[in-house]
């Protein structure tokens, strides 16, 4: 990917982003608004250094010839006093005549020898230098030199600066407000910008989990959880970070950084244009930087996310791997990824390690030489010592985010390359299509046909061939054949998992397309060999957040003869069901899912094996249950059990993807095709059921 469009996919990425902030712009403006005035306050704190240094500490005054005055246009004063045929000015307002011009001035008489004095004329004022030769500038001002204000006692000396001593004074409050505005509107912004962040993963954690509920089995499949757990935990952390660290930061920043040069250019252009030739090293460090850590962030997430996926399917495997032996061989899997990780973390720490340094250097440099040449420009008098002190806390102002942009860029990075993980999950759409538009309220008889359906999970692999049977309301049709004839995938098919190639799939004579897929799905559901229980009470596991009364709940259980084991436990249905069920044994999680199946109380009830996993006696519980069950509903039954089968209607034989027989038992017995061949290797060892 070149620089161009890394530049635009940056920004893309930011965009999509900041649309999650909708629902949070008053706190995102509010931010920003304390930004900005949390970020003029401290732009303004060295300028009232400067002010409190040049007219309250190091004021000086001197006069020079009215006719050098008009001589020089370039003088220009927002203060000054005429004396006789002298004019008194700031020494500051001289800068425009060179060093050696100020000392030919002088010998010539032309220019004060030294430095003045100014004070206001007043009570006090004049019994302090009553013994001194003080100029009567005006009515209201006196000026004398500062080598005579040396032999003044303290009293004296506070007395003549006491306007100084006031002005430092309230200098030095304004400088300590400026300091307590910098502390309230950076905690407001730092705090409004935190709520946004954690509002933005909220929904963003939000949208991606109901986008993934809405994906294909297809997709589901195919897509590690560690993967998918990776993109909604860690790649949404970053964008918080993205918030509080980067986005209000970097405005922060360049907020500050073009306040300084403004600053720098108003107190002395020709200082601020050195600096400014300073920068081009560290403009162009950064950029180098920022192509450098994109690559080495964007590694860093995948082999992340590669690391986790491992982590969680073999955590979850462990069990199989321990009764393989296989620890070693997965260790040694686990060690090349996780070394993997290692060296990617090493280069994106390597590019840290460089960058950071070097603005350091160039840093030093550039306020080594502003500091050098400012010196310069102070002996010869064309600087002030307040402006070269400002000059000085400026450039450190300037500096400092850019030493910190190598931190900003690692979570820039961090957070552009999770980002690109998040946004590519959202826009990857296998969702199967929601466009039916039958009314929710309509009453489904539980009538299921297949007409010519045909359907393979990759092209040119059929697994369902040319498939037609129908299923009146209330029918229950077992459908066995041996392993991987299609049985479980007519079972997916029915509840729109997966959508067929061609042919059609009907409930109560229309399409399947035509529903809406929840209404779909809570009208056909199925209860399969491996049960999945959830963490939270033995209720939540059989209502499933569906509103249920206690009553409705226990006589689900009841009817499947699951209350018996339940009342035994301490705390009934208010236990608590550890993760995937662990604390319950196979018989009792299969009883479970039977009782969520009444509960729901479907029109169309799929059995995909659900008695499989059952030891004979739980399935003597659960026989006459089955029969209740599977009363007045339209049942699909998959089966290894003749038991079940048995009883069913009918019974479709399935071989490779065709229905080759049909029938019920004693008929397909009667055959001896397909079914009685199964009945004879698969069923027969029951007992002669």
């Amino acid at each position: 990917m070149n620089g161009n469009n890394e530049k635009i996919l940056d920004r893309n990425i930011v965009r999509k982003l900041m649309a999650f902030t909708r629902n949070y712009r008053k706190w995102f403006f509010l931010a920003v608004a304390s930004l900005l005035i949390s970020t003029a306050a401290e732009l303004a704190l060295p300028v009232v250094l400067q002010r409190t240094i040049d007219r309250h500490i190091m004021e000086r005054w001197t006069w020079i010839s009215h006719d050098r005055v008009l001589e020089n246009s370039a003088v220009r004063s927002s203060e000054s006093y005429v004396y006789e045929d002298r004019i008194f000015l700031k020494e500051e307002d001289l800068r425009v005549f060179s060093s050696e011009r100020k000392e030919t001035l002088r010998l010539s008489g032309d220019l004060s020898q030294e430095s003045w004095f100014l004070f206001p004329l007043n009570q006090e004022t004049l019994a302090a230098s009553e013994d001194m030769n003080v100029l009567i500038l005006d009515k209201r001002t006196g000026a004398v030199p500062f080598s005579a204000m040396e032999s003044l006692d303290r009293e004296r000396h506070r007395a003549l600066r006491s306007e100084d001593i006031k002005g430092l004074a309230q200098n030095t409050l304004l400088y300590f407000l400026l300091l307590f505005l910098i502390l309230l509107f950076s905690f407001i912004q730092i705090y409004t910008m935190s709520w946004t962040s954690q509002g933005v993963m909220r929904d963003i954690r939000t949208s991606m989990l109901d986008h993934v509920m809405h994906q294909s089995l297809s997709y589901l499949g195919d897509t590690p959880v560690g993967s998918l757990l990776s993109r909604i935990t860690s790649d949404v952390e970053t964008i918080n970070e993205f918030f509080t660290s980067v986005t209000i930061s970097l405005l922060s920043d360049f907020a500050i950084m073009g306040g300084v040069m403004i600053t720098l250019f108003i107190l002395h252009p020709f200082l601020a244009l050195i600096t400014l030739l300073t920068l081009p090293p560290v403009l162009i460090g950064t950029l180098i930087f920022r192509k450098m850590a994109r690559s080495a962030y964007r590694r860093q997430r995948h082999w992340t996310s590669r690391v986790n996926s491992f982590l969680s399917e073999h955590v979850s495997g462990m069990e199989i791997i321990q009764i393989f032996g296989k620890e070693k061989k997965t260790a040694e899997q686990f060690g090349k990824a996780n070394n993997e990780l290692f060296r990617a973390a090493l280069s994106e720490m390597y590019v840290f390690a460089t960058f950071r340094p070097i603005v350091n250097l160039l840093t030093s440099v550039s306020l080594g030489i502003v500091i050098y040449s400012g010196g310069l420009m102070l002996g010869r008098e064309t600087l002030s010592l307040g402006v070269l002190i400002a000059f000085i806390e400026l450039i450190q102002k300037f500096y400092r985010p850019v030493m910190d942009m190598s931190e900003k860029f690692s979570i820039m990075q961090s957070a552009m390359a999770g980002g690109e993980r998040i946004f590519g999950l959202l826009e990857e759409d296998n969702s199967i299509p929601d466009d039916g538009d039958l009314p929710s309220d309509r009453t489904i008889r539980g009538e299921l046909e297949f007409r010519n359906v045909n359907f393979s999970y990759r092209p040119g692999e059929a697994v369902i061939k040319n498939l037609s049977f129908h299923a009146s309301p209330g029918e229950t049709i077992a459908i066995v054949g041996y392993t991987g004839s299609g049985k479980t995938t007519i079972a997916s098919l029915a509840a729109r998992f997966w959508d067929i190639e061609s042919g059609e799939i009907l409930l109560d004579g229309s399409p399947l397309k035509e529903y809406r897929l929840k209404d779909l799905r809570r009208s056909i559901q199925s209860v399969q060999q491996d049960v999945f229980l959830f963490s939270g009470t033995v209720r939540d596991n059989i209502t499933l957040g569906m509103n249920m009364d206690d009553t409705r709940v226990i006589a689900a259980a009841r009817t499947v003869q699951a209350d018996r084991f339940i009342e035994s436990m301490e705390k009934g249905y208010a236990t608590e069901v550890q993760e995937r069920g662990k604390n319950l044994s196979g018989g009792q999680k299969q009883l479970l899912s039977f009782a969520r199946a009444v509960a729901h109380n479907p029109p169309v009830l799929i059995l995909d094996e659900a008695t499989a996993a059952i030891d004979t006696e739980t399935e003597k519980l659960i026989q006459k249950a089955l029969d209740k069950l599977l009363d007045g509903r339209t049942s699909l039954v998959i089966a290894h059990r003749i038991s079940t089968i048995r009883k069913a209607d009918r019974i479709l034989v399935l071989s490779e993807g065709h229905l080759v027989e049909t029938g019920n038992h004693e008929e397909l017995l009667e055959k001896k095709g397909l079914y009685h061949k199964l009945y004879n290797y698969q069923y027969a060892a029951e007992g002669g059921l």
